[in-house]
């Protein structure tokens, strides 16, 4: 296990700028982040380029990963009027690229997948020229609720491999390796640019990173992203190593050479970190 954080991972804060303009436009639409929900080190540079990922259904999540920030808690009904202050925000943001994610909603039939199509439409309807990104969670292996995403064919279709498959059980144990690469597939398939992301520094092997980008791969991913995990809390899981910049530079390479249209790759990295910039190479 390991504490002291390096250089390399030290955030400065932007003193000026739309920062706390767009906190209040959040908080006046009554919106969730996970840029906050999951304590993003990158949180203040995006809002000061006045972007955000919107969190919706709620910030209480039905799973327990190991690795994320998110509460846990009793879930709120779904909210009818959320894809509608969602899109009214987006247009007061100006966005030109909304990320919509969400917390896991097991409890819910569907898994939440109808307000995520519901919130697509929102947007289209209201800020026609952006493009949208769903970042979603696995729908339990669902092939249902995924298709109720797919269908409304969001710009970029995002789903979170995190880890290697044998750390699985402790970093994500309510879900499962193969069915989150089904999901990505099932994507694919149906002419998705596909997006997909890696955590590092909890204990994977160099040679079961690549791996995992090879499976992603195989499943049809077109954009990755890798990062450095950082512990939230004493209560999550311990940091096994801080990663150096230069091998997340490797890594890119390696992905490149795997055929992966888009790759970024850094210790702070996060799945929808310049989101805008990655997808404009799908």
């Amino acid at each position: 296990m390991t504490s002291a954080w390096p250089d390399w991972l030290v955030v400065r804060v932007p003193t000026s700028g739309p920062g706390p303009e767009v906190d209040r436009t959040l908080r006046r639409h009554r919106l969730h982040t996970v840029c906050e929900a999951a304590q993003c080190p990158n949180i203040w540079e995006c809002y000061h380029s006045r972007t955000a990922t919107f969190l919706i259904l709620g910030d209480a999540c039905t799973r327990r990963c190991g690795f994320c920030a998110v509460g846990h808690g009793p879930t709120a009904p779904v909210d009818q009027h959320e894809p509608l202050r969602l899109a009214q925000a987006a247009l007061a943001l100006g966005l030109k690229h909304v990320v919509i994610t969400s917390v896991s909603r097991d409890d819910l039939s569907d898994g939440g997948a109808g307000q995520f199509a519901a919130c697509v439409r929102a947007v289209r309807a209201t800020v026609p020229c952006a493009k949208v990104e769903v970042l979603v969670p696995d729908f339990g292996g669902d092939r249902t609720a995924v298709d109720t995403v797919l269908r409304v064919a969001p710009d970029v279709f995002n789903h979170n491999l995190e880890t290697v498959p044998r750390l699985y059980s402790t970093v994500r144990p309510q879900a499962g390796y193969a069915r989150s690469l089904a999901v990505l597939a099932q994507a694919a398939a149906a002419g998705a640019t596909v997006k997909s992301g890696l955590m590092l520094g909890l204990g994977e092997r160099p040679a079961e990173v690549r791996q995992a980008l090879r499976d992603l791969r195989e499943a049809g991913c077109h954009l990755v992203t890798m990062g450095q995990y950082l512990r939230p809390s004493p209560a999550h899981l311990p940091v096994r190593r801080f990663v150096p910049p230069a091998e997340f530079d490797r890594l890119k390479a390696a992905a490149l050479e795997l055929g992966f249209r888009g790759v970024v790759s850094a210790p702070l990295v996060r799945s929808s970190y310049r989101a805008e910039q990655m997808a404009a190479h799908s």
